[in-house]
């Protein structure tokens, strides 16, 4: 039987304007801890991932070697890769500073570095389904009612039956993660997300079922919600 490596890219290289904080927002503290920390302690803990690639703006190299790579003995992180201009060229980064060290059939798991709430089952399942398919898509369906509004008018109401909420990871075959993001590049295609890139190079990416407990941290709203999350995971871990 083949084997094949489980890598964790962590882009964490956004700036956070929306959090209005005087730092990053994958720095500030969620029940005492940077919240990257707590997104890097997720895979570092599972027994499904082999390395974790973290990506973050170059000047912020030495702090967060000190502040989290080193203060929480991070063992598994193989490398830290400067951000680029936008999350699209930043994974980019990441996908290119592994390149010599992984093979096309390795998996690769794309994590915002702010959604630390992930669990292991959904890893697991996200492995299973790249392994499978063109790639695999964390999402969740939408459960309000969405309009499309053009200057401010509302010209439409999709079938919200249709409509996913995408999360992250997205997990795909390293070759084809890596090829879809030379060939955007090629063509300057931005997409909203890595999927976008696999589509738009004609593969299909299949949906798994995520939790609405696997938010993405942007503003203090949310770091309200993702302590009481938190809060809430811990209890029900200490309960089985």
């Amino acid at each position: 039987m083949a084997t094949f490596k489980s890598i964790a890219l962590i882009p964490a290289a956004g700036m956070g304007k929306r959090m209005g904080a005087s730092i990053n927002k994958q720095y500030l503290q969620l029940n005492g801890m940077p919240i990257v920390a707590h997104t890097i302690s997720v895979f570092e803990q599972s027994p499904l991932i082999d390395i974790i690639y973290l990506v973050i703006p170059s000047e912020e190299f030495a702090y967060c070697r000190k502040y989290v790579v080193d203060a929480y003995g991070f063992k598994k992180i193989a490398a830290i890769v400067p951000g680029g201009r936008e999350r699209q060229d930043s994974v980019m980064n990441g996908l290119s500073a592994m390149r010599e060290y992984v093979s096309d059939d390795d998996v690769v798991l794309i994590h915002d570095g702010v959604r630390p709430l992930v669990t292991e089952n959904v890893l697991q399942e996200s492995i299973h389904t790249a392994l499978l398919h063109d790639g695999a898509l964390v999402a969740v369906p939408v459960k309000d009612t969405i309009k499309t509004v053009h200057d401010g008018i509302v010209c439409g109401t999709p079938n919200r039956e249709s409509l996913w909420q995408a999360q992250t990871p997205q997990s795909f075959r390293y070759g084809k993660i890596f090829r879809a993001h030379l060939s955007a590049k090629a063509d300057d295609f931005s997409g909203t997300d890595d999927a976008s890139l696999i589509e738009y190079a004609g593969g299909n990416v299949h949906i798994i079922r995520g939790d609405y407990r696997n938010i993405k941290i942007t503003t203090p709203e949310d770091l309200i919600l993702a302590e009481a999350f938190l809060a809430a995971m811990k209890r029900e871990r200490a309960q089985c």
